[in-house]
């Protein structure tokens, strides 16, 4: 075309190569992600997973979750997480192999059984045993099949059809024998000690199964009346002008105070304990106010710090001093109730005095009330000095009805509330003229930090009953001391040098704990879990070395009858008969109907997942367990202690923790603050890869807040990442292998492109390693976002869409973009199973094809090119500066598009100007012409403060527009193709 010929506008948009894909940009996951758990069941991931060769093994064993209610976002959380690192384990050249369980047995489900029974008007007692059982496992199996359609739903890949449950004959059979493995090592043993109680639940319960709300307790002063006090006055130095006759009268008449908060345990007193660190005094009052139960002359025996707080407790006025008090220990005291009517000579004993390293002067009187029954402390005083234990409390709380004045009065009612005991023991230590024995001194109410059942919710009771226990200091006899010699020596040495601990701190919980804690409770007083098979000699002391029959031929037939029949077999009629014929006399033998731990039930599936299924590991070891912070006292901590015991050793080597959900305010959830989100309608309003990103996004190492708000921020992430997917697949849309062009033929802002892609290769695979979710997804967006959507797509749009198919900038672009492709879909599928699976699909089709089948793509390490890359980080400052200057003019009307700009660019640093006119800068900022120069920028130039040395003055493009690429050029309307500059023109032909 002549330049004096008249222009004719011509529509080219039918030349232009724009992006072609069938991808949606609305997800619809709600609607469409059913059908991808369909089409990878269909044909078999997970198990032609297993079929790759060559692999080391990668295993996360899975804490079982509780086969009881629908799932809560917790649940959604854990799995999750544990799918992250299972598909990205995969991804990475392991073979990471994920079998799912449940936990079966326990009082939770018992509980529903139970309630159903009184809803008809049944007593359990009154029901077969084995068929009770078998409701509860009925019960168990219809909660298995919900909750692991709802964990699927959730996109959790896994050997869900053959997952394990701690109710199989198998694994009943195995927990038996990890059993009668403490019975034949010695650390078995039977023992009278008081443990956390539920009378609600009637059963012993274990740390893990305890959780602390606010409670308000009874506090009284009880005055324990001299009897004797030995030759405690010796060498006593008097504050007063008391003669030492008189002070002997002083303290032959005065009271040890004590403090407490469970009123109920007073019956049980056997002693009381004192520190010989703190200093105690005579005390003697001299003034009270109305209302007070001091006595004017009376004399009462303190710890010096805190009497005054005592006597303002008890109103007294005025206390004076009388003497230092030494040599406690030779002070008998008399009971409160000594001598109570209708107390049948119950109390009428002496109560010893006892130091105790227990005792404190932080708070209380400085003496404890010891009963060795109902408190570990005590237990340990009673034991040391031989105390007597009591058995005055019943399993459903009430006290033992022979016990006089309170025989039959509940501590704890039936429905959690608190029972008359505490008022009967206020009243009985009442004044005298009331019926009472005139020992109370003060009394009060505290609210304080109390243990409740978290099943039930009701306070529980430190209560003594014989239980069976796991001695952890025992020295066992078992061949497997290469980590120590007895449970607890072998669990710190594990925490110490075999686990590696994600976040770091989660070994210093699990270490305390353990090295702080007492013998495990093995037994409980249920019917529905694996009994503690074992028989005990009739007559025989729990003391005596033939109390326990240790027989491994009989230990052999339990275990078989376990396997064939289940633990049910155990309370059919004539089962210690047929296991013990022919070995010992079964007459001579009481079975045990104890039920054990549920956690010990969990802390042994190491030994029938792990050991046993051929998807375990060769040495039964786990890599990771991944629980909530909470099991460093539950799973993470019985597992530990049930392994060292039978094992040796930790059953891992690797232990992850996260924190909890709460709602947006960062409350913790609860049905009756109405702020519980649950997965399931989390997932029917956005699906569930939108749940899953909300897992990226967040830090699980600490507690993860989430709701509407949080979510709607979350699928915003989503569409923006989405959108950059599907430029992706348009700008791909026909490649073909011919079109590939080597690195080293490619133009510098492709070579800058794959070197970034070799950079997050490594922080990918290395972020994944740790599991760093957050860190490999923030990268990824920021990737994603910031260096493909805000800079390489932007730029390199004008050659997709207008250079020549056969351009090397165009099959350049193309190439990489391939290379991106094939790796951004693969590190993100292990975050978003079903999108990722949508974009691959949308490009390689296929009945049998999966990006989930797929590996993470090496990268090749000569892609690498630092220098290159920090010549491109001066070039993308200078650009910043230059879309500011022109987004200035945007703003004004000046232009409408960056197109319309030819600017004219000042660089101080000679340097970074030759950086910029070595590549074409125009085509980087996206203008239509640019010019550089090194001279002085006016005052009027635009400037960034954080980019100093660069100035932009505004210059509009000179030319006409190309109606095929939209660039202002000199040369347009001079070529054959009517208004088109020269590029467009030889593509057109």
């Amino acid at each position: 075309m002549s330049a004096d010929t008249p222009e004719t506008t011509v529509d080219y948009r039918d030349t232009v190569f724009l992006p072609e894909t069938d991808f949606p940009m609305r997800a619809n996951l709600p609607g469409r992600e059913p059908d991808w758990l369909a089409r990878w069941e269909k044909i078999g991931v997970y198990d032609r997973l297993r079929e790759k060769s060559g692999r080391a093994p990668f295993v996360l064993h899975d804490g079982p979750p509780y086969a009881n209610g629908h799932l809560h976002i917790g649940h959604a959380l854990n799995k999750i997480l544990k799918d992250f690192i299972v598909r990205s384990q995969q991804m990475m050249g392991r073979d990471a192999r994920y079998v799912p369980g449940w936990d079966c047995h326990g009082l939770p489900i018992e509980w529903k059984i139970e309630e159903q029974y009184r809803a008809k008007g049944l007593n359990k007692d009154d029901v077969d045993t084995v068929a009770f059982r078998q409701e509860c496992r009925r019960f168990a199996e219809g909660w298995i099949d919900i909750q692991r359609e709802e964990f699927k739903r959730l996109g959790v890949t896994g050997k869900w059809e053959r997952p394990y449950l701690t109710m199989d004959y198998h694994a009943e059979a195995v927990i038996a024998e990890e059993f009668m493995k403490l019975l034949m090592n010695g650390s078995l043993y039977q023992g009278s000690k008081p443990v956390m109680w539920s009378p609600v639940e009637k059963t012993a319960l274990a740390e893990a199964e305890v959780e602390y709300h606010d409670h308000t307790s009874h506090t009284i002063w009880v005055r324990f009346k001299i009897v004797d006090a030995g030759a405690t006055l010796s060498g006593w130095a008097s504050d007063t002008d008391y003669t030492q006759q008189q002070l002997t009268q002083k303290l032959m008449a005065a009271s040890v105070v004590i403090w407490t908060t469970t009123p109920w345990t007073i019956p049980q007193n056997r002693a009381v304990s004192f520190s010989e660190s703190i200093r105690y005094g005579l005390y003697e009052v001299l003034e009270v106010a109305e209302g007070s139960t001091a006595k004017v002359g009376e004399t009462l025996i303190l710890a010096d710090k805190l009497a005054e707080a005592v006597g303002n407790a008890a109103k007294i006025v005025r206390l004076a001093r009388l003497s230092s008090v030494t040599a406690l220990e030779q002070v008998t005291l008399a009971h409160p109730y000594r001598g109570i009517e209708n107390g049948n000579g119950e109390w009428d004993f002496d109560v010893p005095m006892l130091p105790g390293d227990h005792v404190t002067d932080d708070a209380g009187t400085g003496f404890v009330h010891t009963a060795p029954s109902h408190g570990d402390d005590d237990y340990q005083m009673g034991l040391k000095f031989g105390l007597p234990m009591t058995y005055n409390v019943e399993p459903d709380g009430t006290y033992r009805t022979s016990l006089p004045i309170f025989g039959g009065q509940a501590i704890i009612l039936p429905d959690g509330k608190e029972g008359p005991a505490n008022v009967s023991n206020l009243r009985a230590l009442g004044p005298v003229e009331k019926g009472g024995t005139g020992a109370l001194l003060a009394k009060g109410k505290l609210k304080h930090s109390y243990p409740h059942s978290w099943r039930s919710k009701a306070p529980l009771i430190f209560r003594n009953t014989p239980q069976w226990f796991a001695a952890i200091d025992v020295k066992l006899n078992d061949g497997m001391g290469t980590y120590g010699d007895t449970i607890r020596a072998r669990a710190l040495t594990s925490i110490d040098t075999l686990v590696q601990w994600t976040p770091p701190t989660g070994r210093n919980r699990l270490y305390s704990m353990i090295e702080a804690r007492p013998d495990w409770v093995l037994s409980r007083q249920r019917a529905w879990g694996v009994p503690l098979t074992c028989f005990t000699k009739k007559g025989a002391q729990p003391t005596d070395p033939d109390f326990l029959l240790r027989n491994p031929e009989v230990n052999a037939r339990i275990s078989a009858a376990f396997e064939a029949e289940g633990a049910d077999v155990w309370y059919t009629e004539g089962f210690k008969e047929k296991v013990l014929a022919g070995i010992v006399n079964p007459e001579d033998y009481t079975q045990v109907f104890d039920v054990l731990d549920v956690w010990f039930d969990s802390g042994s599936t190491h030994a029938f997942v792990l050991r046993d299924r051929e998807d375990g590991t060769a040495d039964g070891i786990a890599d990771l367990y991944l629980e909530g912070t909470d099991q460093h006292r539950g799973w993470f901590h019985s597992s530990m202690l049930q392994a060292c015991a039978t094992k040796g050793r930790a059953p891992y080597r690797g232990v992850l923790t996260h924190g909890f959900t709460l709602d947006e305010k960062g409350m913790k959830m609860s049905k009756s603050l109405g702020n519980t989100v649950a997965p399931a309608d989390v997932i029917k309003d956005y699906g569930a890869d939108i749940l899953r990103l909300w897992v990226a996004q967040s830090d699980y190492t600490v507690d993860l807040r989430i709701g509407k708000e949080i979510l709607k921020g979350t699928a915003d992430s989503y569409r923006r990442l989405r959108n950059t997917l599907r430029f992706m697949l348009g700008a791909l849309s026909g490649f073909a292998e011919e079109e590939r062009v080597s690195p080293a033929e490619m133009p510098e802002l492709e070579a800058w492109v794959l070197h970034r892609l070799a950079e997050l290769d490594t922080v990918v695979r290395e972020g994944y390693a740790a599991y760093d979710f957050q860190g490999v997804f923030q990268t990824l967006f920021t990737f994603c976002t910031v260096d493909l959507s805000a800079f390489w797509f932007d730029i390199r749009k004008d050659a997709l869409y207008c250079d020549a198919p056969t351009s090397l900038r165009r099959r350049a672009a193309r190439t990489v973009m391939d290379e991106l492709f094939q790796r951004l879909t693969k590190w993100l599928a292990p975050m978003l199973p079903f999108t990722m699976e949508d974009v691959w699909l949308s490009r390689f089709p296929g009945e049998a094809n999966s990006v989930h089948l797929e590996d993470f793509t090496a990268t090749p390490s000569d892609w690498l090119n630092p220098d290159l890359a920090e010549k491109w980080d001066g070039i993308r400052k200078a650009r910043r500066v230059v879309t500011a200057a022109l987004e200035v003019q945007r703003t004004a009307k000046v232009i409408g598009a960056s197109l319309e700009a030819a600017p004219v660019v000042h660089v101080e640093d000679t340097a970074l100007e030759a950086a910029l006119k070595s590549v074409d800068f125009a085509d980087i900022c996206i203008t239509s012409d640019l010019s550089l120069t090194t001279d002085p920028a006016p005052s009027e130039a635009f400037r960034l403060p954080e980019v100093p040395g660069i100035a932009v003055l505004f210059e509009a493009a000179e030319g006409e527009k190309c109606e095929r690429c939209w660039k202002i050029l000199p040369d347009v309307g001079s070529h054959k193709h009517a208004c088109t500059c020269a590029r467009c023109n030889s593509v057109l032909g």
